[in-house]
């Protein structure tokens, strides 16, 4: 069966779940990158496991590609159809499956977004983790090994996932594990598709590990006077063993960007945005200890509250800022990378990247989850101007080398989409040439989101 043949097929299977509307298909070619519309040939919007299974037997006869799509806010260009082919939507596939409250785990699909899980899940006594800050969906999540601010605390998502539920390449639907807490049985099939951006295979059901919700959670904020003493606080609280969920940085810019996006007034300074999830009882003194920590290192203003709206409002404030640093830029375009290295290495590695961004002639803030040594770097740039884009391009590359210098990684949590490929040889060696022997043996046609993380033609 040739492509028009299995398009007109599929057409006649998913009916108005079908599209080819350029208005569709365009939408599904761009995301929040820098990257121009890779458009697909068609969207298909599956309901059911069985549709997936479908869909993916015709496509692989006609050696057809499927790009796995989710709310299309990644950031390296996962979602692009570079290769056209077909962007499988999985926003009908949304619905919450299970909820095991005993064993601490929800089943749900893959197009079942991290607010609605924990809307679902207000009554339990649980919540889930991961926040990397857009209402992303589980399934993209899964795909990206997504982290974000509770990283410090909670983990990524490959700590947060118990199974998966997989379509392959041949149309096999296969599960990547059992409900029990561990197992040692064999390869760690989960952990191999996590992360692996769609590249061997459509998630089509996700089990995640659920967390008690603390008993008393506080919320503040401090200043530094210089980003070494931001850093050097961040080193040693961690090594306080507080209870620390959350712990945010933001540079001189970013909170100029902030202040004038909602109205405050924090002294133009680095901060440390945190959150301590702590018991009634140790609360006093673990913010005691906390406000001790960074008061040694020069913190000031130090600010706190356990009141749910001012906790809310403050990270309200952190999810929003990316829209309050293009709001500082009217008319420019963000390139957005991140980076992570040691934590050890922190201090030096932020510091050289402002110097590689003042000396570039853009702007670009800083802001991240420091408690875990990731950081990112809003690149500010006219997208119709190539000098600012080559120079926003430019800092990027030296980020990402700069981190692999460091003993790090080109990437703590965007990914590798299209956007990092070149820096896989220079971070992995041959290890990236055995991730592409298992891209070769789990889908040798090539039709799972081909040209992403692994370079194959």
């Amino acid at each position: 069966m040739n492509k028009k043949e299995s398009f007109e097929k599929l057409k006649n299977y998913f009916g108005d779940r079908w599209s080819v509307s350029r208005s569709d298909i365009e939408n599904h070619g761009r995301s929040e990158s820098y990257f121009p519309i890779y458009a697909p040939d068609a969207v298909v919007y599956p309901i059911t496991t069985k549709d997936v299974v479908f869909l993916v037997n015709i496509c692989q006869n006609a050696k057809i590609p499927l790009i796995g799509y989710g709310i299309g806010t990644s950031l390296e260009g996962h979602t692009a159809a570079i290769k056209g082919g077909i962007s499988v939507d999985f926003s009908k596939m949304s619905k919450v499956l299970d909820i095991d409250p005993y064993n601490m785990s929800a089943t749900l699909e893959p197009g079942v977004t991290r607010e609605q899980l924990n809307i679902e899940l207000r009554h339990s006594g649980l919540f889930f983790s991961v926040d990397p800050g857009a209402n992303a969906t589980l399934g993209g999540m899964a795909s990206t090994r997504a982290s974000g601010t509770t990283t410090i605390r909670y983990g990524t998502m490959r700590e947060n996932i118990q199974s998966l539920e997989i379509v392959l390449a041949n149309g096999e639907c296969i599960s990547t594990n059992t409900k029990a807490k561990k197992s040692a049985a064999g390869y760690d099939l989960t952990s191999l598709f996590i992360g692996a951006e769609g590249t061997l295979g459509l998630i089509t059901k996700v089990t995640v590990k659920l967390h008690p919700i603390p008993e008393l959670i506080t919320s503040g904020v401090v200043a530094f006077d210089t980003i070494s003493d931001a850093v050097g606080a961040v080193q040693a609280i961690t090594f306080t063993g507080a209870p620390v969920a959350r712990l945010e940085f933001l540079d001189e810019k970013s909170v100029e960007a902030f202040n004038a996006y909602s109205q405050l007034d924090l002294p133009l300074k680095p901060h440390l945005l945190f959150e301590l999830h702590s018991s009634e009882k140790s609360t006093v003194g673990d913010i005691e200890n906390f406000k001790s920590t960074c008061s040694e290192h020069g913190g000031i203003q130090f600010k706190w509250s356990s009141k749910e709206e001012e906790r809310k409002e403050l990270w309200a404030l952190r999810h929003k800022g990316y829209y309050a640093i293009l709001a500082s830029a009217p008319g420019k375009r963000a390139i957005v990378t991140d980076i992570c290295v040691p934590q050890t290495e922190l201090g030096r590695a932020v510091l050289e990247t402002q110097k590689d961004i003042s000396r570039s002639g853009i702007s670009g803030p800083i802001l991240g989850h420091v408690g875990d040594g990731n950081f990112h770097a809003i690149l500010l740039v006219d997208p119709k101007n190539p000098k600012e884009m080559k120079a926003a391009k430019s800092v990027a590359n030296k980020m990402a080398n700069l981190a692999i210098s460091l003993g790090g990684t080109c990437t703590g949590e965007h990914g590798i989409g299209i956007g990092k490929l070149d820096f896989m040889q220079a971070q992995l060696g041959h290890a990236w040439n055995v991730m592409g022997s298992i891209k070769e043996a789990l889908d040798p046609s090539n039709i799972m989101n081909p040209g992403k993380v692994i370079k194959r033609n």
